[in-house]
């Protein structure tokens, strides 16, 4: 498992699935037509209201709400301080850059990085309708950071680096555009049990944060490796699974917090 970035994956296909379906998602956000919105689904508005609080998503464009695909909520979990700058990897349709503008203040700024172009336009649609002057969205892989070094306090994701081919880069990366001192806060998905290999290997599964997800202490290795310190697992529940398969059971949402060294 640890090595299967380097392997048997087929780095192209799974790019080409993750920003397939997400640029669906992204659809889906488009269609909110502002705050009184009721056209995102009661499902989705149920799954969020039991990530975000309802003061966190009163804030929000529906829009924003309705592009959320994450399985935790980093903002919240961040501990992000007035004045700071802040890195979401895989910002989506922007609702943690959002949340986070508003802990760090209009001294602070957050930056959103998300490789589906979709996903970009519909993130600067909602910055412009919530009047977030102190966000930006950039278009580009979290494996390839387009960030100089050593320019952010922090980097929250949520549900994202395991859609990644290549976690490694992921952190590499992470570490790098932190500054010394610097912290790491990401929500995602992880197994305690490797997946059967006809799951392993399906395109859907993989857009749908399971196939790529590593096993626990791997994820956990590969943030020690990229040069990360006090790496700790602040969270971690089983995901509710209605289809009934056994695996499902191994598929588990964990919020992990690390550290750039000061020096």
């Amino acid at each position: 498992m640890a090595d299967r970035d380097n392997s048997n994956v087929d780095s192209a296909a799974v790019r080409e699935a993750v920003q397939e379906r997400y640029t669906a998602v992204a659809e889906r956000g488009a269609s909110c037509c502002g705050p009184q919105s009721s056209c995102c689904s009661p499902d989705q508005h149920e799954y969020a209201g039991q990530l975000y609080s309802a003061e966190e998503l009163a804030s929000l464009t529906d829009g924003a709400a309705a592009a959320s695909a994450g399985c935790g909520n980093p903002t919240a979990l961040a501990e992000l301080k007035s004045g700071e700058t802040v890195l979401d990897l895989g910002s989506g349709g922007g609702i943690d850059c959002f949340l986070a503008a508003r802990a760090v203040g209009p001294e602070g700024h957050v930056i959103g990085v998300d490789f589906t172009p979709a996903m970009v336009d519909l993130a600067r649609q909602n910055a412009r309708t919530m009047g977030a002057d102190n966000v930006e969205f950039k278009f580009g892989p979290i494996e390839e950071i387009p960030q100089p070094d050593a320019t952010v306090d922090a980097i929250i994701s949520n549900c994202v680096i395991n859609l990644s081919p290549d976690k490694d880069a992921v952190f590499g990366e992470a570490f790098r555009v932190l500054r010394p001192g610097g912290r790491l806060m990401v929500s995602d998905m992880v197994l305690t049990e490797p997946l059967p290999e006809a799951v392993a290997g399906d395109l859907a599964e993989w857009t749908a944060c399971v196939a790529g997800a590593d096993l626990r202490d791997t994820y956990l290795e590969r943030i020690a490796r990229a040069g990360f310190v006090d790496v700790e697992v602040i969270g971690d529940a089983a995901m509710p699974s209605g289809d009934g398969e056994e695996w499902a059971a191994s598929v588990h949402s964990v919020s992990v917090r690390a550290f750039r060294p000061s020096a």
